[in-house]
């Protein structure tokens, strides 16, 4: 797989908590760093009662498809080689993924003003 870009959503594997093994979840690439690196922002079918999940539906998609409704986590971002990403499933439109970007910018202002 190349350099994903902005608004991608890839497989990138996840630890289970005692790391014996990994799983293939989806994320969101928020931006490119350097050296091949990306923020992401953690996919998952569950919103897990976080207030500030944002839902996916596939006409939020400007590509691919996905399986359920899924919640994108502002608060859950990550950071992650190129290399781990196993494969692109798709790419948010550019309303969904201001929405996203809004949620993280939001988190981050809240956090500055406390």
């Amino acid at each position: 797989m190349g350099t994903p870009t902005a608004k991608s959503i890839v497989l990138v594997p996840f630890s289970f908590s005692d790391l014996s093994q990994t799983k293939l979840r989806p994320a969101l690439v928020l931006a490119e760093t350097d050296r091949g690196d990306c923020i992401l922002c953690q996919i998952t079918s569950n919103p897990y009662g976080d207030s500030r999940a944002i839902a996916l539906t596939n006409n939020q998609l400007a590509a691919g498809s996905l399986h359920k409704i899924s919640y994108a986590r502002p608060s859950k971002l990550f950071t992650a080689n190129h290399n781990l990403m196993q494969k692109e499933i798709g790419s948010l439109t550019a309303d969904a993924f201001k929405q996203v970007i809004e949620g993280v910018i939001n988190i981050l202002r809240s956090s500055t003003t406390q």
